[in-house]
């Protein structure tokens, strides 16, 4: 489970560098806000990722959570992967294995390699 967590760190930090590297954080918030409250999966994930990560918003995996959960929902691998990582190191839910297993098996499904190996660990 311990490398789950460190192999959690690393893919969450590299996907959301691009995230704020251009114009006023506040702008890009509230624009992606507005697209997930929307509906917009892409928009869902993105702001999952900022409150995982406390990038422009305080850190809150709860927040985390729900947004991921609304991408994944939608059928979006990537938030489906990262909503397995908060099941599987108990971040803003309990920790939860099946679950855990539940959200990286629909991501592995749609050939996400991140998702395929961190199944793997489950077993």
């Amino acid at each position: 489970m311990k490398m789950v967590s460190i192999y959690a760190v690393l893919v969450i930090s590299v996907m959301t560098a691009p995230l704020m590297s251009a114009g006023d954080p506040n702008d890009w918030y509230q624009e992606t806000l507005k697209k997930a409250e929307q509906g917009h999966a892409a928009a869902q994930y993105n702001l999952g990722v900022m409150y995982a990560n406390g990038q422009g918003v305080p850190q809150d995996y709860k927040e985390a959570v729900k947004w991921f959960r609304k991408a994944a929902e939608q059928g979006d691998a990537d938030a489906q992967f990262n909503l397995g990582l908060m099941y599987a190191n108990g971040r803003g839910v309990p920790q939860d294995d099946k679950e855990a297993v539940k959200w990286f098996r629909k991501a592995a499904e749609q050939g996400d390699a991140d998702a395929q190996f961190n199944l793997g660990l489950m077993y």
